[in-house]
């Protein structure tokens, strides 16, 4: 029961078992579920970092726990870390963008983010190929995708700064 309760959740209910792209399909799932939460039901961004951390601190347990038989220690079907990867910058956007704001902006901005996500993940620039190469537990499964949402946060913020 658990292994089965543990597969769901780092797979995304199965989501990572989806043949093609399931790293991107996990993204692009959490950045529209980030948006419901958000901007649908207004659940504070506070609360979803916080249910974000938590998810974080399960998924060093969760991941070690399914990888720990496997030849490969970085499964595609693993996306519990592009959920966490994904959701840094998108919570930190809201936080720092409290109030009422656009649809469009919003949008542009989610959309935005996504991409950066999946560019960063995938060419995997340094520090984010550090994790990936040299740490061949959880922790690099999920630090790499921390790394690339931080990267995401620091090109918003630049851009934050150029157009102020």
């Amino acid at each position: 029961m658990f292994n089965k309760i543990n597969f769901l959740f780092v797979t995304l209910f199965g989501i990572g078992k989806i043949g093609k792209i399931p790293g991107s399909i996990a993204s692009l799932v959490t950045t529209i579920f980030l948006f419901f939460l958000l901007h649908v039901l207004y659940i504070s961004p506070n609360i979803v970092l916080i249910s974000v951390i938590i998810i974080f601190l399960m998924s060093l347990y969760s991941v070690n726990i399914f990888i720990k038989d496997l030849d490969n220690k970085d499964p595609k079907e693993v996306v519990i870390d592009e959920v966490i990867g994904q959701s840094i910058p998108i919570c930190l956007y809201e936080i720092e963008h409290q109030g009422t704001k656009e649809t469009e902006e919003v949008l542009t901005f989610y959309f935005i983010m996504f991409i950066l996500f999946r560019i960063f993940d995938i060419a995997k620039p340094y520090p984010v190929s550090y994790y990936d190469k040299n740490f061949k537990n959880s922790f690099g499964v999920i630090m790499d995708d921390v790394c690339a949402g931080l990267y995401v946060v620091a090109v918003l913020v630049l851009y934050m700064v150029f157009i102020s």
